[in-house]
């Protein structure tokens, strides 16, 4: 009798697979790591080969580590690292480039060339998004016009494009299921987002070519089964599929207009539901699809910071500050303040609501007195402040601040950082006990398309705080703090 759901994470750094029971309890969990390559400054890539055998090796283990038969597994539900883009060949499935990372930069001119022709305005009311680099149609442009011959190949119908999530649907029904869904399709600047189709006059703007493009497909429902797989026997269904931000929105039960999340990764990244119709953000926010589910769809608006736990790996790689990410709570908390220290984690460039991909990092307020422990300090308070900008953007677009703030990912298992947050955010942020709630999210999408859970409000009900932390800092500490940090970011 199957009792659990796969779900598989596939991230930037690494891919984890999960097992996921009724009550949404995490009954095993298992972590593949994979390479980055920097070809150039400001290049990021991925070997596809290497994210399919991170997914191979992190499910093999995690049934070999809990003893679990396939036959016990329902459904498989996908979630992705979204705008790294592929583009592979049909015939054989063989990649013909590397993956070109979200974080990746190097089709900048690509978008100053269309902001340029003034597309910029056209982009934004279709698609939600803002012409930048970090989305996958100017990749896949910049793609076509550095291999010509794939253009024709491409218009040809012999090669594929797609996110993580359309790659590894591919991989696991054996080519038979070139699909993504909603919440990644509404990542590529090509999608409309009110029509959930691919636009034709965005298409022919980016000069590429409709017979590339995978099936748009709800986020919950069946897009094929396992097939001619070494790790998982055939017949699987491959059934619910968001990307990694949807996903844990999503996972930390977020079904309702105005509740929010904040996931603290690499990156850190702000979603709010916003309900059954978009918004059109002001204040250089983005408008994405957060879920389709049982033919109702719903939006969120996303603040995005490009770097959020990055900047305590840099403090460990690059300057060896500390031995583990870990560490660097036990490190700030030798002080207490940063002594008038500012970080800006903008080490690649700043996200909303900035986007300024020229921006750099920049560390303002050193003394003699300045240690390790305030440097410490004012990385976890830069990530928070990054968190504030974006909250305070998104209360100017909605007219009515936010209530309360859920938080997910790695560096959310930091007291210091979180208790920062709600400093200075003023609101309650509440941490689940289920923190992996980006797997969990995708769990949930593949558990309802085959009814292994009845509904929403099933999932809702099972969805567990671990801890909340609660504002304590007074006022002049949280305005002191917010003007340093406006004048650094001016200088970033």
């Amino acid at each position: 009798m199957p009792e659990f759901i796969l779900a598989i994470d596939q991230g930037t750094t690494g891919t984890t697979a999960l097992l996921v029971g009724h009550d949404l309890a995490v009954h095993g969990k298992q972590t593949v790591d994979f390479p980055q390559y920097y070809p150039r400054p400001g290049w990021v890539e991925h070997d596809p080969a290497e994210i399919w055998h991170s997914v191979r090796r992190a499910v093999r283990e995690l049934l070999e580590a809990t003893g679990t038969p396939p036959n016990r597994i329902a459904a498989i539900g996908l979630t992705n690292q979204r705008e790294t883009t592929l583009l592979w060949e049909r015939a054989d499935g063989r990649p013909v480039h590397n993956a070109i990372v979200w974080q990746c930069r190097r089709s900048a001119d690509i978008c100053a060339e269309f902001k340029e022709a003034g597309l910029e305005a056209a982009v934004q009311a279709k698609t939600g998004l803002v012409l930048d680099p970090y989305f996958s149609g100017t990749k896949l442009t910049w793609l076509l016009r550095e291999q010509p011959a794939l253009r024709q190949r491409a218009s040809d119908g012999h090669l594929a494009f797609g996110t993580i999530d359309t790659f590894l649907a591919w991989r696991l029904t054996g080519g038979k299921a070139h699909v993504t869904d909603v919440s990644n399709a509404s990542r590529t600047l090509l999608m409309g987002l009110e029509s959930l189709r691919f636009d034709d006059d965005l298409l022919a703007a980016f000069g590429i070519p409709a017979q590339l493009l995978p099936e748009i497909a709800p986020s919950s429902a069946v897009y094929g089964r396992t097939t001619g797989l070494d790790f998982l026997p055939d017949g699987i269904p491959v059934a619910g599929m968001a990307g990694d931000q949807q996903a844990a929105l999503f996972g930390q039960a977020c079904f309702k207009p105005g509740e929010s999340k904040c996931t603290y990764g690499t990156g850190a990244f702000l979603l709010e539901n916003i309900g059954a119709k978009p918004l059109t953000s002001r204040s250089g926010l983005l408008t994405t699809v957060a879920w389709q589910v049982d033919g109702k769809t719903s939006y969120a608006l996303e603040g995005s910071s490009f770097i959020a736990g990055a900047a305590v790996q840099w403090l460990r790689d690059g300057l060896g500050l500390v031995h583990t990410a870990a560490e660097i709570e036990t490190l700030a908390r030798q002080v207490p303040d940063s002594g008038g220290v500012v970080f800006v984690p903008a080490l690649t460039g700043l996200g909303a609501p900035h986007w300024n991909s020229s921006a750099r990092g920049l560390i303002s307020g050193i003394t003699r007195g300045t240690g390790a422990a305030h440097l410490a300090r004012a990385t976890l308070e830069g990530i928070a402040l990054q968190i504030h900008d974006l909250c305070r953007a998104m209360a100017d677009d909605k007219g009515e601040a936010l209530a309360a703030l859920k938080v997910d990912g790695g560096a959310a298992q930091n007291d210091l950082l979180m208790q920062l947050q709600a400093d200075l955010l003023e609101v309650p942020v509440s941490r689940p006990q289920t923190v992996e709630t980006t797997a969990l999210g995708a769990a949930m999408l593949a558990g309802l398309a085959v009814d292994f859970w009845q509904g929403q409000d099933e999932l809702a009900g099972s969805w567990r705080e671990e801890k909340r932390f609660t504002p304590r800092a007074d006022a002049a500490w949280r305005e002191t703090l917010l003007e340093r940090w406006n004048a650094a970011v001016k200088k970033a």
